[in-house]
């Protein structure tokens, strides 16, 4: 009788094994590794949510997410967060290598992750939320969002056995620690000094009575980027968003100027469309925005308007002006590159400045054809002119009169166009 009940557990477990494949073991000891050295946006989302399907879909032991980041986008930072809760397989959040930080955004992905590590010479935190340009928010609006947000990183922090405590400091108080702090605090799981070693003081470990990892000989599979997210992460950075808004800008300039180009209007028309999605996605300063639209109408103004260069000195000073504000925010990554700033400024102004000055001189030189051009012109007499004759004047024969005689061959100076008559007199 004990046989039979013996046999039946063992059936009845391995039933319940086959209809309950999380408990089981993969057979595959695979590591998917997905790497961000970037600010937390739509492309890293779509990066990373690929990455854990792909992991999931391939019955992959684990898959670790080297970090390396200043922060980024909240919404975005939700998405990712999302992702590695509702992960089929289990997540490692590493940041790495020595020199890396998981600030801001950052922090609540570490968090969020099953096993969460850090090399030695990394730090973690400063979480506290900042609005658009990286600017403090108001009061009353940012003690909801930090509230929020405190919520959303103790409820993660509960769910990973983590010190919430910390958590709420880090998102309030701006606190960051090192490696060593934040495994004392209970922030992390784990200090590895790189990728191998991570992988082999996390085999055999048990998280959360439904994986063990067996990652004896792991295969390590770096995850790549699909051309959709490198668009995306490319577009997604502030100096190309600039870049395309002002390509975006001096294409419609042109196509307005000159109808029928058509070759800079679309092109324009392309960049300004990836620069407002780029906007989207970005901390931008829509302030700084208005002022550099309103740069290119001064400049266009100076073309029209005679303001002996005070249009060309406001478009200079608000393109300046709003170059600065566009990006200004507390993360590196987030904010305008000298390097692409002072040059495009440059540029731009030194461009339509030119411009300007080429219109300015065309407005006060002396008209080269017409009736006004021929005015002041010298030529010959090419028939004695007692007071009608013939000169030679502008490569053209012209039928003239004088109120003086005129012999043959005499140079004139052509007085004015009357008709298609010139009046001249003669020169001594």
């Amino acid at each position: 009788m004990r046989f039979i009940k013996c046999k039946f557990s063992i059936v009845a477990l391995l039933f319940f094994l086959a209809f309950n494949p999380e408990n089981c073991f993969s057979d595959q000891n695979d590591v998917y590794i997905a790497k961000i050295s970037s600010s937390i946006n739509p492309g890293v989302v779509d990066y990373i949510k690929g990455g854990i399907q792909k992991a999931s879909e391939h019955n992959a032991s684990c898959i670790i997410i080297e970090i390396d980041t200043p922060g980024g986008l909240a919404e975005s930072m939700r998405e990712i967060v999302m992702a590695i809760l509702g992960s089929k397989v289990p997540v490692v959040v590493y940041v790495s290598p020595s020199g890396a930080r998981a600030a801001s955004a950052g922090v609540m992905i570490t968090m969020a992750a099953h096993i969460a590590a850090m090399a030695p010479g990394t730090n973690i935190g400063a979480a506290h939320p900042v609005g658009a340009g990286g600017k403090e928010i108001g009061e009353t609006i940012s003690e909801k969002l930090i509230n929020d947000m405190v919520a959303h990183a103790k409820s993660i922090a509960e769910k990973r056995g983590r010190n919430a405590v910390w958590v709420e400091k880090a998102i309030r108080e701006s606190v960051s620690v090192t490696e060593t702090e934040a495994l004392e605090e209970n922030v992390i799981d784990i200090i590895a000094n790189d990728l191998d070693d991570l992988i082999n003081k996390i085999n055999g470990r048990r998280i959360e009575d439904k994986w063990i990892l067996k990652l004896d000989n792991a295969n390590k599979i770096i995850l790549k980027e699909t051309l959709r997210t490198k668009i995306l992460k490319t577009i997604s950075d502030p100096n190309i968003a600039y870049i395309l808004m002002m390509i975006g800008l001096a294409g419609l300039y042109f196509e307005l100027s000159q109808p029928g180009a058509v070759f800079p209007g679309v092109i324009g028309a392309i960049s300004l469309i990836l620069a407002f999605f780029a906007f989207q996605t970005l901390p931008v300063n829509y302030a700084g925005f208005l002022l550099i639209i309103l740069s290119i109408i001064f400049f266009i103004m100076e073309m029209k308007i005679t303001s002996y260069g005070l249009l060309s000195i406001a478009g200079i000073a608000s393109l300046l002006l709003g170059s600065l504000m566009l990006f200004e925010s507390s993360a590196p990554g987030l904010r305008l590159s000298w390097t692409v700033f002072v040059p495009t400024v440059v540029i731009v102004s030194a461009f339509f400045v030119a411009v300007a000055g080429f219109v300015f001189k065309a407005q006060f030189s002396k008209p080269k054809t017409g009736a006004k051009g021929l005015v002041g012109e010298i030529g010959v007499a090419k028939t004695d002119i007692k007071p009608e004759g013939k000169v030679f004047v502008h490569g053209e024969l012209w039928n003239a009169t004088s109120k003086d005689i005129i012999e043959q061959g005499k140079k004139v100076r052509v007085v004015k166009l009357v008709g298609l008559v010139l009046e001249v007199e003669p020169i001594d």
